[in-house]
C-alpha cells in the first residue's frame, strides 16, 4: 500500500519547476556584501557569491551567483564562506547550458537525512522487528498525508469528512501493523476511534464559537492569493483534531498492551476486574499525555507570547487574540480526547479479553 501511495501523483506536480531547471548542493567559495545595507535591524541588498557546484552534471564547476535579501528576516538568508547552499540552476532550453545561478536557501537535507538515519538505527536497536513495523506505519502514515489527505484539500474536499477517513484508514493501518491483528490491535484501534470521533465533534462545535478565522495559520494567505477556493474553516477544524490523532493512537495503544498483559498473567479475571484494572493505569497516562501535549503545543506559540509579555499585555488580551486562542484550541481538545480515550479503550479491552460480561 506504501508504495502504491508513494506512485500516485498528486495532481499538484508543476512541471515549470523542474523543466529546465536543476537544484543541486553547492558550496559558498567567496561572499561580498558590499551592496547590503543594515537599516536598523533590517538588512536588505544583494550579496554576491561564488559557488561550487557539489552534485549533478555541474558538479566541480564554479559559478557566480546573487542573494537578495527584501528585508524580511523570516524569509532572507545570509551566506558565509564554507555554507552549503541549495543551488537552483536555470538552463538554456536548447543548449541545457547554465543561464542563471541562484542560492536559494541552506542545504538541509544531508542533516535531515542523518538525522533519520539514527531515528531509525535507534528504533530497530531497541524495539527489533517492531522497530520495522513502526517505521513502516510512520511512512506510511507520511504519505497518506502527503498523498491523499492535502490533496484532497486543495480538491475542495469536505475537510471533516476527509480528515476523519484518512485518520481512521491511518490509525487502523498503524495500530494493526505494530499491535498486530487480534485482540490487542482491535481494543486500541476500538479506543482510538471513539477518540478520534469524539474530538472531531468537540473540534466543529467549539471551532464555531471561538469564532477565529482560518488564515491564522502560516500560509493560508498564500493559498486564498493562489486563487484557492477552499473550506479553510473546515480545514482549520479538521487540523485540530487531526493534530491529536498521534497522543490518541499513544495512549490506546498503551492501554490495550496493558489489558492485555494483565490477561496473559492473570487470565482468570473477568471483564469488571480488568476494566478496573485499566481505569487504574489510565490515570497516570492520562496525567502525563496531557501535559506532553502542552509541551508540544507551546513550543509554536512560545514566541509569540515573548511578544506579548514584552509589550506588557494582559492576560486578557492574550489568551483573546487569534493565534493563542487557537492554540489553545488544538490542546485543550486534544487534552479532552485523551481523557477520553484512555478510559473508553480500558472499557473496550475489559470487555473483550473479560471471561464473562458485566452484571
Amino acid at each position: 500500500m506504501t508504495v502504491v501511495l508513494a506512485l500516485i501523483p498528486t495532481g499538484f506536480e508543476n512541471p515549470a519547476l523542474t523543466e529546465n531547471i536543476l537544484y543541486e548542493k553547492g558550496e559558498i567559495l567567496y561572499t561580498d556584501d558590499s551592496e547590503l545595507q543594515t537599516i536598523s535591524v533590517v538588512t536588505i541588498g544583494t550579496q554576491k557569491l561564488k559557488i561550487k557546484i557539489l552534485s549533478g552534471a555541474f558538479k566541480d564547476s564554479i559559478f557566480s551567483a546573487e542573494n537578495v535579501l527584501n528585508g524580511q528576516k523570516n524569509i532572507d538568508k545570509i551566506f558565509s564562506s564554507g555554507d552549503k547552499a541549495l543551488t537552483v540552476i536555470n538552463l538554456d532550453k536548447n543548449t541545457k547550458q547554465p543561464l542563471s545561478v541562484k542560492a536559494q536557501d541552506f542545504y538541509r537535507s544531508g542533516i535531515e537525512f542523518f538525522l533519520v538515519g539514527v531515528f531509525v538505527i535507534a528504533l530497530l536497536a531497541f524495539a527489533g522487528f517492531t522497530g520495522v513495523k513502526a517505521v513502516l506505519s510512520f511512512i506510511f502514515t507520511a504519505f497518506c498525508f502527503w498523498k491523499l489527505l492535502l490533496p484532497m484539500y486543495l480538491y475542495g474536499y469536505n475537510p471533516l469528512l476527509i480528515s476523519i477517513l484518512i485518520t481512521f484508514i491511518t490509525a487502523a493501518a498503524v495500530i494493526f501493523l505494530v499491535s498486530g491483528i487480534g485482540k490487542k490491535g482491535l481494543t486500541a484501534m476500538c479506543g482510538c476511534f471513539c477518540g478520534i470521533v469524539f474530538t472531531a465533534v468537540v473540534s466543529v462545535l467549539t471551532g464555531g464559537v471561538f469564532k477565529i478565522p482560518a488564515t491564522v495559520q502560516d500560509y493560508s494567505e498564500a493559498l486564498i492569493y493562489g486563487g484557492f477556493q477552499l473550506d479553510f474553516s473546515g480545514i482549520f477544524i479538521s487540523t485540530v483534531f487531526v493534530s491529536a490523532a498521534g497522543a490518541l493512537m499513544d495512549v490506546s495503544t498503551d492501554i490495550a498492551a496493558a489489558v492485555d498483559e494483565i490477561h496473559e498473567r492473570l487470565p482468570e479475571l473477568d471483564a469488571k476486574e480488568l476494566i478496573k484494572s485499566g481505569f487504574r493505569i489510565a490515570r497516570p497516562v492520562i496525567g502525563s499525555m496531557t501535559t506532553t501535549l502542552l509541551f508540544a503545543y507551546s513550543g509554536g506559540f512560545m514566541f509569540a507570547f515573548m511578544a506579548f509579555m514584552a509589550k506588557g499585555m494582559p492576560f486578557v488580551c492574550i489568551f483573546n487574540s487569534n493565534y493563542i486562542s487557537a492554540e489553545f484550541l488544538h490542546t485543550m481538545v486534544g487534552s479532552l480526547g485523551l481523557v477520553l480515550t484512555a478510559p473508553l479503550t480500558a472499557v473496550v479491552g475489559g470487555l473483550i479479553y473479560g471471561k464473562k460480561t458485566i452484571k
